[in-house]
């Protein structure tokens, strides 16, 4: 058993559902102390965050992951039991194994390597680690990063180990993400009886205009490396449950995944531009998850993709699709931020999996990341 696969067992085989760290960050101290490894235990709320450092002088190579992982589901449709890591047919099975305890195994596994092949390396090596992330992301990273710039202790290039890949092991890299906002909205009517309409006020027909032309609006075109912002509505909810009946109010829950194109200032401005000019009488609760960021090829991007290349003989796509990450609160930092993991075709799903293979392959390649940038 490789020792990648051996600490990616390990980890699985804890029931850390969000914000239970159960005992994993426990673990990556005791092996990164036994490398040279400073820990800090730091504790938010219900949250356990690990900050580990070796070396105490620039630049500073960060990777940056989570322990939590989102609950298993029903577990009578697993295959294998969910916090129990299962090998079978080449695949490691189980809660966590592809988002994102393999990459954490694999951050460790390549750690391990390169100190002992380069231990006057340059620059120093830390980890970040959170059990929040899955969860809403308050007392996690975020509140690290607060810790670290009122102590000036910067971050130069982070590593992310969130699933990318979409087919082939290293095929993708996320070198940026698009920023999220989100809101819920409640258009205010007058309750009434559906035969004396009248008397009251529905608020679902008076917000019928305003959701075509929201729904319709073109935000912008994207640019080279984001697509266009896009609006869409998740939840939308009025009534009573009778037929009979005119709603008092209609409350809608929206998000806008937004490019470097937007503010979200301008997204909130033109949105409640829409709502006055339709005269809607309406609340709005504005909540921002995070800014879109990019990190243009340069120092750490050069070497995923180098790394890549050199590892799997492959060229990696930079990509800035799919959800938010971790790297939105370390990025305004001003570090250079890339994401790079397994594939990511099983991730939150029953029957999540990873190939055993590829776990060991990411291994190398973040070995190989370390000696471009830090040997």
């Amino acid at each position: 058993m490789s020792a990648t696969l051996e600490l990616a067992k390990a980890l699985i085989n804890k029931n850390s559902v969000t914000p239970d760290d159960a005992g994993c960050q426990a673990l990556l101290a005791k092996r990164l102390a036994a490398i040279g490894f400073n820990n800090e235990h730091l504790r938010f709320g219900d949250v356990d965050n690990l900050w580990a450092r070796k070396g105490n002088r620039g630049p500073v190579f960060c990777f940056a992951g989570h322990t939590d992982v989102v609950p298993s589901g029903p577990e009578d449709k697993w295959q294998t039991p969910p916090f129990t890591a299962t090998e079978k047919d080449g695949m490691l099975h189980g809660r966590g194994t592809a988002d994102m305890k393999g990459s954490i195994a694999a951050f460790v596994t390549a750690c391990e390597r390169f100190v002992t092949a380069h231990p006057n390396h340059k620059g120093s090596i830390a980890y970040l680690i959170t059990s929040d992330e899955e969860g809403p992301a308050k007392d996690g990273t975020v509140k690290v990063i607060e810790t670290l710039e009122q102590r000036n202790e910067k971050i130069d290039w982070c590593l992310v180990g969130e699933p990318t890949c979409t087919s082939l092991i290293g095929d993708t890299i996320k070198n940026g993400r698009r920023g999220s906002l989100g809101a819920v909205l409640t258009i205010k009517g007058i309750q009434g009886h559906v035969a004396y309409p009248h008397l009251a006020k529905n608020p679902v027909h008076d917000f019928a205009p305003a959701l075509l032309e929201l729904s319709t609006y073109e935000w912008d075109q994207g640019n080279a490396h984001f697509p266009p912002t896009s609006f869409q509505i998740s939840n939308i909810n009025a009534g009573t449950g009778a037929t009979n009946v005119i709603p008092g109010q209609l409350e809608i829950v929206l998000n806008l995944r937004f490019s470097t194109e937007q503010t979200e200032a301008g997204l909130r401005e033109k949105i409640e531009a829409i709502l006055d000019k339709h005269q809607l009488d309406y609340d709005i609760d504005w909540q921002l998850s995070g800014h879109p960021f990019l990190t243009p090829e340069g120092e750490l991007v050069d070497a995923a993709l180098v790394a890549i290349k050199d590892t799997c003989g492959r060229d990696s796509e930079l990509s800035t699709s799919g959800g938010t990450s971790d790297g939105r609160f370390i990025a305004p930092t001003g570090a250079q931020v890339v994401e790079l993991g397994p594939l990511n075709d099983t991730i939150h799903k029953v029957n999540e999996c990873v190939s055993i293979d590829d776990l060991d392959k990411l291994s190398e390649i973040y070995e190989a990341i370390l000696v471009k940038l830090l040997a």
